[in-house]
């Protein structure tokens, strides 16, 4: 079945189940965008159509495990998504074909995952799908809470022990100011 291009006409009000598991809806634009990340175990997703008279709803559930570097050490971690979304996705207006006031075309400004045909509509699930997994990404990974990260100067794992460099003494115009006791 081909998700990139779902009609909703024919769909009718109690909507569509769609159970998603193919991995390249996932795997090529991180490919594509050059995200560091890959799929670990399979990534589903669980997703309910509703249309709607100015749209449709999307509702699903989106799981799985990624491994990812760690924003500190480095070390590969593994990241596991376990995310419900609600998305209501409008019809594009006919009228927002038009270039406005500042000659930006309103169609442009509204991202949107459904495309209109003549009378027909089609969803973007594969796109609405992306859009969830890579929000459901941490911006910033962590292996473990108390990571250590790498020495800046070496570049020894600091989680493994410590490294042989010595203590960074900071800049010695300011070294007066190290003496100074705070009473309290």
């Amino acid at each position: 079945m081909e998700l990139s291009r779902i009609a909703l006409n024919d769909m009718g009000t109690q909507g569509r189940m769609f159970s998603v598991s193919d991995e390249r809806i996932w795997t090529a634009p991180l490919k594509e965008y050059q995200v560091s990340c890959r799929i670990a175990e399979p990534v589903r997703a669980e997703v309910l159509v509703l249309p709607q008279e100015d749209g449709c709803l999307v509702r699903g559930t989106l799981k799985g495990v990624v491994a990812m570097p760690c924003d500190r050490c480095m070390e590969e971690t593994l990241v596991t998504l376990d995310l419900r979304f609600d998305e209501f996705e409008r019809y594009p207006a006919a009228g927002n074909l038009d270039a406005g006031e500042d000659g930006i075309r309103a169609d442009i400004l509204e991202r949107s995952v459904i495309e209109m045909e003549g009378g027909a509509s089609f969803l973007n699930l594969e796109a609405l799908l992306w859009e969830e997994f890579s929000l459901a990404l941490p911006v910033k990974p962590l292996c473990r809470p108390d990571c250590r990260g790498l020495c800046p100067v070496c570049g020894k794992n600091l989680n493994e022990g410590p490294c042989g460099c010595s203590a960074d003494e900071g800049d010695p115009r300011l070294a007066v100011l190290r003496q100074l006791k705070v009473k309290r």
